[in-house]
Protein backbone atom coordinates (compact mmCIF):
# COMPACT_ATOMS: atom_id res chain seq x y z
CA UNK A 1 0.00 0.00 0.00
CA UNK A 2 1.30 3.50 -0.67
CA UNK A 3 1.07 7.02 1.10
CA UNK A 4 -1.47 9.06 -1.44
CA UNK A 5 0.26 11.97 -3.06
CA UNK A 6 0.44 14.80 -0.55
CA UNK A 7 -1.94 16.04 1.52
CA UNK A 8 -6.06 15.00 1.49
CA UNK A 9 -8.36 17.70 1.70
CA UNK A 10 -10.23 17.46 5.10
CA UNK A 11 -13.42 17.60 3.14
CA UNK A 12 -12.72 14.93 0.84
CA UNK A 13 -15.63 13.04 -0.28
CA UNK A 14 -14.02 9.65 -0.87
CA UNK A 15 -12.59 9.45 2.57
CA UNK A 16 -15.59 10.37 4.23
CA UNK A 17 -17.44 7.43 2.03
CA UNK A 18 -15.04 5.51 2.85
CA UNK A 19 -15.20 5.95 6.84
CA UNK A 20 -19.07 5.62 6.16
CA UNK A 21 -18.17 2.47 4.49
CA UNK A 22 -16.32 1.56 7.64
CA UNK A 23 -18.97 2.85 9.85
CA UNK A 24 -21.59 0.63 8.38
CA UNK A 25 -19.27 -2.99 8.76
CA UNK A 26 -18.28 -1.71 12.37
CA UNK A 27 -22.06 -1.19 13.67
CA UNK A 28 -22.96 -4.74 11.94
CA UNK A 29 -19.89 -6.07 14.28
CA UNK A 30 -21.47 -4.43 17.31
CA UNK A 31 -24.98 -5.54 16.51
CA UNK A 32 -23.69 -8.88 16.13
CA UNK A 33 -21.63 -9.03 19.60
CA UNK A 34 -24.36 -7.39 21.28
CA UNK A 35 -27.67 -8.92 20.01
CA UNK A 36 -27.82 -12.14 22.69
CA UNK A 37 -27.46 -9.59 25.57
CA UNK A 38 -29.80 -6.69 24.16
CA UNK A 39 -32.12 -10.33 25.29
CA UNK A 40 -31.54 -9.63 28.81
CA UNK A 41 -30.71 -5.53 29.35
CA UNK A 42 -31.27 -2.57 27.57
CA UNK A 43 -29.19 -0.67 25.67
CA UNK A 44 -28.73 2.37 28.16
CA UNK A 45 -28.36 -0.49 31.17
CA UNK A 46 -25.54 -2.27 28.89
CA UNK A 47 -24.07 1.30 28.46
CA UNK A 48 -24.00 2.02 31.59
CA UNK A 49 -22.58 -1.28 32.64
CA UNK A 50 -19.71 -0.69 30.45
CA UNK A 51 -18.82 2.73 31.73
CA UNK A 52 -18.71 1.31 35.03
CA UNK A 53 -16.80 -1.21 34.46
CA UNK A 54 -14.11 1.19 32.95
CA UNK A 55 -15.00 3.57 35.62
CA UNK A 56 -15.91 1.78 38.92
CA UNK A 57 -18.44 2.15 41.42
CA UNK A 58 -19.52 5.89 40.26
CA UNK A 59 -22.52 8.30 41.65
CA UNK A 60 -25.56 7.94 39.79
CA UNK A 61 -25.45 11.52 38.39
CA UNK A 62 -22.16 11.13 37.18
CA UNK A 63 -23.36 8.09 35.45
CA UNK A 64 -26.20 9.91 34.16
CA UNK A 65 -24.94 12.72 32.57
CA UNK A 66 -22.19 10.53 31.23
CA UNK A 67 -25.23 8.40 29.15
CA UNK A 68 -27.09 11.85 28.32
CA UNK A 69 -30.23 10.84 30.61
CA UNK A 70 -31.70 13.10 33.29
CA UNK A 71 -30.75 11.95 36.32
CA UNK A 72 -34.14 10.86 37.84
CA UNK A 73 -34.77 8.64 34.61
CA UNK A 74 -31.49 7.14 34.98
CA UNK A 75 -32.34 6.39 39.13
CA UNK A 76 -35.29 4.51 37.79
CA UNK A 77 -33.24 2.62 35.68
CA UNK A 78 -30.72 1.92 38.38
CA UNK A 79 -33.67 0.83 40.38
CA UNK A 80 -34.73 -2.43 37.41
CA UNK A 81 -30.55 -2.79 37.17
CA UNK A 82 -30.25 -3.46 41.03
CA UNK A 83 -33.43 -5.98 41.03
CA UNK A 84 -32.26 -7.51 37.88
CA UNK A 85 -28.64 -8.01 39.58
CA UNK A 86 -26.33 -5.89 37.35
CA UNK A 87 -25.77 -3.09 39.84
CA UNK A 88 -25.87 -2.71 43.37
CA UNK A 89 -26.09 0.35 45.23
CA UNK A 90 -23.12 1.57 47.99
CA UNK A 91 -23.28 4.41 50.21
CA UNK A 92 -20.72 6.80 49.16
CA UNK A 93 -18.02 7.12 52.57
CA UNK A 94 -17.41 10.68 51.58
CA UNK A 95 -20.99 12.23 51.27
CA UNK A 96 -23.81 10.26 53.06
CA UNK A 97 -26.15 12.18 50.56
CA UNK A 98 -24.59 10.26 47.49
CA UNK A 99 -25.07 7.03 46.05
CA UNK A 100 -22.60 5.05 44.75
CA UNK A 101 -23.49 2.47 41.86
CA UNK A 102 -21.01 -0.53 41.19
CA UNK A 103 -21.48 -3.76 38.76
CA UNK A 104 -21.82 -6.62 40.06
CA UNK A 105 -20.17 -9.82 38.51
CA UNK A 106 -23.75 -10.34 36.46
CA UNK A 107 -23.41 -7.18 34.96
CA UNK A 108 -19.32 -7.10 34.57
CA UNK A 109 -19.96 -10.93 32.76
CA UNK A 110 -22.73 -8.97 29.99
CA UNK A 111 -19.74 -6.51 29.24
CA UNK A 112 -16.86 -9.47 28.82
CA UNK A 113 -19.46 -11.65 26.71
CA UNK A 114 -20.21 -8.52 24.27
CA UNK A 115 -16.36 -7.77 24.54
CA UNK A 116 -15.14 -11.21 23.56
CA UNK A 117 -18.29 -11.83 20.87
CA UNK A 118 -16.76 -8.39 19.42
CA UNK A 119 -13.55 -9.24 19.16
CA UNK A 120 -14.10 -13.05 17.87
CA UNK A 121 -16.23 -11.26 15.13
CA UNK A 122 -13.43 -8.82 14.42
CA UNK A 123 -11.05 -11.21 14.56
CA UNK A 124 -12.75 -12.97 11.79
CA UNK A 125 -12.55 -9.95 9.54
CA UNK A 126 -9.43 -9.44 9.97
CA UNK A 127 -8.24 -12.71 9.10
CA UNK A 128 -9.78 -12.22 5.51
CA UNK A 129 -7.03 -9.49 5.49
CA UNK A 130 -3.95 -9.55 3.92
CA UNK A 131 -1.28 -8.26 6.20
CA UNK A 132 -0.59 -4.94 4.94
CA UNK A 133 -3.96 -4.21 5.13
CA UNK A 134 -4.46 -5.00 8.81
CA UNK A 135 -1.36 -2.87 9.39
CA UNK A 136 -2.78 -0.26 7.22
CA UNK A 137 -6.84 -0.58 9.11
CA UNK A 138 -4.94 -0.47 12.38
CA UNK A 139 -2.70 2.70 12.32
CA UNK A 140 -5.54 4.98 10.12
CA UNK A 141 -8.21 3.74 12.47
CA UNK A 142 -5.89 4.54 15.49
CA UNK A 143 -5.45 8.11 14.05
CA UNK A 144 -9.19 7.93 13.83
CA UNK A 145 -9.84 7.25 17.38
CA UNK A 146 -7.43 9.90 18.21
CA UNK A 147 -8.95 12.45 15.86
CA UNK A 148 -12.41 11.48 17.60
CA UNK A 149 -10.96 11.87 21.12
CA UNK A 150 -10.96 8.87 21.86
CA UNK A 151 -8.88 7.63 24.81
CA UNK A 152 -6.00 5.25 24.05
CA UNK A 153 -6.42 1.93 24.03
CA UNK A 154 -5.21 0.91 27.84
CA UNK A 155 -7.59 3.25 28.91
CA UNK A 156 -10.54 1.64 27.73
CA UNK A 157 -9.77 -1.78 28.61
CA UNK A 158 -12.45 -2.74 30.05
CA UNK A 159 -14.99 -0.81 28.06
CA UNK A 160 -16.51 -3.37 26.28
CA UNK A 161 -13.97 -2.77 23.41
Amino acid sequence: MTDPPGPVPPDDPAAVDAVLRASRALLGVVAVSLAPTLEHVTLTQFRALVLLSGLGPTRIGALAQRLGVHQSTFTRTTDRMVDAGLVRRVDNPGNRREVIVEATEVGLDHVRDVTRRRREEIQRILRRMPLEGRTAVSHALEVFAEAAGEPPGEATAGLGG
